[in-house]
């Protein structure tokens, strides 16, 4: 059985089993359980690490700063397009990011009229050492993992990212 919208590829190679659509069901399920997991574990991690890098901040303006450390300067609206939250709650992200000095604003080099965004160096040196930190617990996390499921997992992940 094929739910609406799902093409018959999908399905390829279950020969009209009933057994086996059942078991395809039955993973997804599973899939889907250890995603909603992951999920609830990230955000904590994400307000865990947030928490570290400044006591007041929180994990949607961390999440904020993650993408203009990762992307580089920028203006507000663009990062309010690439972050998919309209601009005024970036805004409010931003003022409160800059007074807690982990961004500041800067003269748009293009435009003398516009400010951009980017991490400021008590920003950047804050977020490197909640990086280091991160790493370091999921390396120990990760240390029973042999490094091929560590290869492994990592290509999963990225085939999930991709899709996305």
């Amino acid at each position: 059985m094929v739910s609406e919208g799902r093409p018959q590829e999908h399905r390829a190679g279950e020969g009209g089993d009933p057994s086996r659509g059942a078991e395809r069901d039955s993973a997804a399920a599973e899939v889907e359980h250890e995603l909603a997991m992951l999920f609830r574990r990230a955000r904590k991690m994400s307000s865990t690490v947030a928490a570290e890098i400044h006591p007041e901040l929180d994990p949607a303006s961390y999440s904020l700063l993650l993408m203009v450390a990762d992307t580089g300067s920028l203006r507000a609206i663009d990062a309010a397009e690439r972050i998919g939250l309209d601009k005024s709650t970036v805004s409010r992200q931003v003022a409160n990011l800059v007074r807690l000095d982990l961004l500041s604003r800067v003269p748009d080099p293009e435009d003398g009229r516009a400010r951009i965004i980017q991490l400021s160096e008590s920003g950047r040196a804050r977020l490197d050492a909640a990086r280091e930190r991160r790493a370091r617990r999921l390396r120990d996390d990760f240390a029973q993992w042999s490094t091929e499921d560590l290869h492994q997992f990592a290509r999963l992940l990225g085939k999930l990212n991709a899709m996305y």
